[in-house]
């Protein structure tokens, strides 16, 4: 296989090893962010069905760009893990492993005869990773679902929208991502366990549970004082003005005064300082009940400057105001140019290609992009020759469709 770029021997991660038998995004999407630092990452997919997000969004020339990104430094193997000679293959792959995420539908590993039980007689350190919709129990814990369900039941559809306006999905994976970062950050929390203790664990990750995290002191808020948010469009009830705005050359522009002092450099640079004076101003609750008329000021004088003197007059003043990028903005940004957000990854399908880089950067051990997606089953030759199985022993299983 072909590296792109290089993960030192040093990379954080490097020495573990990750089995991902999940599929679509918050599972798979967890065990890139494990290898992008350098962890041995082996997907392993049904001969026959491979992961489905192979098959999400646009291709090129038949090749899906979606999974270049979701599959990076990864190793593809294919197991019928319901066989029975496929799951002492996995048991197998355990026995070496660190870790393994799955998303089945609850009581699927164990009607294959993989439960948690017996992955740990395999191998007592593992960390095994269970993502799913509703968690592993409850009334919910049978049905089907995805990201746009936990967005739903979370409050953020209801919070999302204008107000005489339908709830609303976002167009991405946001609850999936959000249970991606989650499962990757429940993986080292019990790795560090498994450091200590000698014995591995379960993780129930319930993809409905880390977006209503993010949602803020709602619930608190409702128990205490009965309160529900209401649905407020591009305006947040904590604080004013915050909106998108549009320039006289047709450019949005989004604007944030979360601190008192930007929403005094805002209204200051906008030629209201009589609004700063009044005795609501000092309050980010109290301003946004005043939203209407903060918006009609920034907003008026917003719109009769072109976008590279708002941009130019705001950071002068240090108020905070950046551009409405859409994906070709972003690629041209000199920002992200600058801290190196996006990575050109030299594929074997389709050559160079780019994508979002690692999401953070460490001064001693950094991670990085290896290869890109690779085809279905790519590496099973090379995957299953390291745990004994000889050239004729695969083309066997390949025979019998195991493989």
């Amino acid at each position: 296989m072909t590296e792109n770029s290089s993960t030192a021997a040093s990379a954080p991660l490097v020495g573990l090893r990750v089995l991902d038998i999940s599929t679509l995004f918050a599972g798979p999407l967890a065990a890139t962010f494990l290898g992008d630092f350098g962890a041995d990452v082996i997907k392993v997919e049904h001969p026959r069905k491979p992961d489905a997000a192979r098959g999400h969004g646009p291709a090129k020339n038949g090749v899906n760009l979606w999974w270049k990104t979701l599959g990076r430094n990864k190793r593809t193997v294919t197991i019928d893990l319901g066989s029975r000679d496929g799951a002492e293959l996995l048991l197998a792959l355990v026995a070496e492993a660190d870790v393994l995420i799955e998303n089945f539908r609850p009581g699927t590993l164990e009607r294959w005869g993989l439960g948690p039980e017996v992955l740990h007689d395999a191998n007592p350190r593992l960390v095994i990773a269970r993502v799913t919709a509703f968690g592993q129990f409850g009334p919910y814990s049978n049905r089907p679902g995805f990201g746009s369900l936990a967005e739903a039941m979370s409050g953020f559809a209801a919070l999302t929208g204008e107000p005489d306006g339908p709830p609303t999905l976002p167009p991405f994976g946001l609850a999936d991502g959000i249970a991606a970062l989650a499962t990757a950050y429940a993986v080292m929390v019990a790795l560090r366990g498994a450091e200590a203790t000698g014995r591995g664990e379960v993780i129930d990750l319930a993809i409905i549970e880390p977006i209503l995290m993010l949602l803020g002191g709602q619930i608190t808020a409702f128990d205490q004082l009965g309160t529900v948010q209401p649905r407020t469009g591009n305006r947040s009830v904590n604080n004013a003005p915050r909106n998108v705005y549009r320039t006289a050359d047709g450019d949005w522009v989004a604007v944030s005064t979360s601190s008192q002092s930007i929403a005094e450099r805002v209204l200051t640079l906008v030629g209201r300082p009589d609004l700063v004076a009044q005795p609501w101003f000092g309050s980010g609750h109290e301003r946004a009940q005043h939203a209407d008329e903060l918006d009609d000021a920034v907003g008026a004088w917003i719109a009769a400057r072109s976008t590279d003197e708002v941009v130019r007059l705001f950071e002068q003043a240090q108020a905070a105001v950046a551009k409405v990028l859409d994906v070709s903005g972003v690629l041209a940004d000199p920002q992200y140019a600058a801290i190196g957000t996006v990575q050109t990854v030299d594929d074997d399908e389709l050559g160079p290609i780019r994508m979002q880089n690692v999401l953070f950067r460490l001064s001693g051990t950094p991670g990085g992009i290896r290869w890109a997606g690779r085809q279905h089953g790519a590496d099973s030759a090379e995957v299953l020759a390291e745990i004994g199985v000889t050239p004729e022993q695969l083309a066997a299983l390949r025979e019998r469709g195991i493989v």
